[in-house]
């Protein structure tokens, strides 16, 4: 496969430019981590307890300087999640009025946008499916039950375990508990599954009114641009952040704590090959005449800013562009692309289910068929209410938590566990992200004749993108 040098120095540019701060935190977390580690296992013996009094589960007389060093990181990492919190609901609210108006209003809804549904909606159940077969396999958080404190976890574990009982032979009440009675009571108690039920009904009732709907879709579309601006801000914030929760997470259990999580990362990374160059190829071959060798060489420059962004929306022009002079038409990416960047993340869905289903490993939850399935519903859900900008995946986990009665904050040391490696994975959960929009809109032009195959074809006459 042919790459331009031009392309991978600015990928890297692009990569180096936004995302140098996170790989710093997390290298200087992982190495201030390790010397409090070394301090704090001078200062108290009881290993099994450093973890509990570091998170201040576990409160001690007169702590070393060292120790207070600690708690006080844990608190900015604490902060950090809460800020994360903050901005789940109005993300969630927006993007589902934004988007599905947004369906509503086109005048390409009947095929295109059935169609458009029908395939996005097979890949992503397909990854969460990968997700959910692979790291019910392989439990990768059965390794990390030790690092959990014991006390926390069966708190966790009795939570949940009530959560499963209450749902027990009463489907019909789980299926009404969907349904809110009062919306803003909903919004007050942070309810994530009513609150989207209401989005989504209110949602296809101002797609039918007509342009009388213009002032509140633009005032949700207001809401949207805030609240993705306010995640920009925190992602920024990230650095500190994720200083904090890995120092936290390292000082707590060592060094060690890498190889124990190596196998969650395997199971992420495994999963993510299965989508990109199983799933994708199969799509094309089986709904389509596209050549799979020839479609990837031609988005190639869109995968690769992907990877160095970590965002789909700041890579979508790149996408468009790639795929508007490489045989598919304006017709089809103008609707189907930037639909996809807002809605469609199945790489996240993917990541979302098997981060879930390891934190209910590592605290030693046991999940019942129906919380699998309803995990791998709210992953879909979740995903796709997710702004397309770096660590925003991670954001929009607290709603598939929400599902099992949990917040981020219970789970402090697992969280603090994906929060140390998400950076890498969130470069290239981008890049599969990136790659099925591209993909679907190749099928829907491919099956309504909106594809020049010639120039498709013709990889030696590619014009450089950037």
């Amino acid at each position: 496969m042919k790459l331009h040098v031009q392309t991978l120095f600015v990928a890297i540019g692009l990569g180096i430019k936004r995302n140098w701060h996170i790989f710093l935190a997390i290298i200087a977390g992982i190495l201030f981590g390790n010397f409090l580690h070394e301090k704090l296992i001078l200062d108290y013996s009881d290993m099994s307890q450093l973890s509990s009094i570091v998170t201040g589960d576990m409160q001690i007389d007169n702590p070393t300087p060292f120790m207070k060093l600690a708690m006080l990181l844990n608190i900015i990492g604490q902060a950090f999640i809460r800020i994360i919190q903050m901005v789940v609901i109005p993300l969630v609210c927006s993007a589902i009025v934004v988007g599905i108006s947004s369906i509503g209003d086109s005048k390409q809804i009947g095929k295109f946008g059935k169609k458009m549904i029908f395939y996005y909606g097979i890949i992503t159940v397909l990854a969460v499916v990968i997700g959910a077969v692979l790291v019910l396999g392989f439990n990768p958080g059965v390794g990390v039950q030790d690092l959990i404190n014991q006390n926390s976890a069966i708190e966790i574990q009795n939570q949940v375990n009530s959560v499963i009982e209450q749902q027990k032979g009463q489907i019909g009440n789980l299926f009404l508990g969907m349904i809110p009675q009062n919306p803003l009571e909903s919004l007050a108690k942070g309810e994530m599954i009513p609150i989207i039920f209401f989005a989504l009904i209110f949602s296809l009732a101002l797609s039918k009114v007509g342009e009388i709907n213009r002032p509140i879709v633009s005032f949700f579309e207001s809401v949207f641009a805030a609240t993705m601006k306010i995640t920009d801000w925190i992602m920024i914030f990230a650095a500190p952040g994720i200083f904090a929760l890995t120092a936290v997470s390292v000082s707590s259990f060592g060094l060690g704590i890498f190889s124990t999580i190596s196998k969650f990362l395997a199971v992420v990374f495994l999963g993510f090959c299965i989508q990109f160059f199983v799933v994708y190829p199969l799509v094309l071959k089986l709904f389509s005449k596209v050549p799979v060798s020839t479609f990837f060489t031609a988005i190639i420059e869109a995968l690769l800013v992907a990877f160095g962004t970590a965002s789909s929306s700041a890579t979508l022009p790149l996408t468009i562009a790639c795929c508007e002079k490489r045989g598919i038409s304006h017709k089809i990416c103008s609707f189907v692309l930037p639909l996809g960047a807002t809605l469609n993340m199945d790489g996240t869905a993917l990541f979302q289910t098997v981060a879930v289903i390891f934190l209910t490993q590592a605290y030693g939850v046991t999940l019942e068929p129906i919380q699998i399935i309803q995990i791998m519903i709210l992953a879909i859900i979740a995903s796709s209410t997710c702004a397309g900008i770096p660590g925003a995946g991670l954001i929009t986990i607290a709603l598939v938590l929400n599902g099992l009665g949990l917040t981020p904050q219970q789970l402090t040391a697992g969280f603090a566990f994906l929060f140390t490696i998400d950076r890498v994975v969130d470069m290239i959960r981008t890049t599969v992200n990136v790659a099925s929009d591209a993909v679907v809109a190749a099928v829907i032009a491919d099956n309504e004749n909106e594809i020049d195959y010639d120039l498709l074809n013709n990889t030696e006459q590619y014009k450089e993108i950037i």
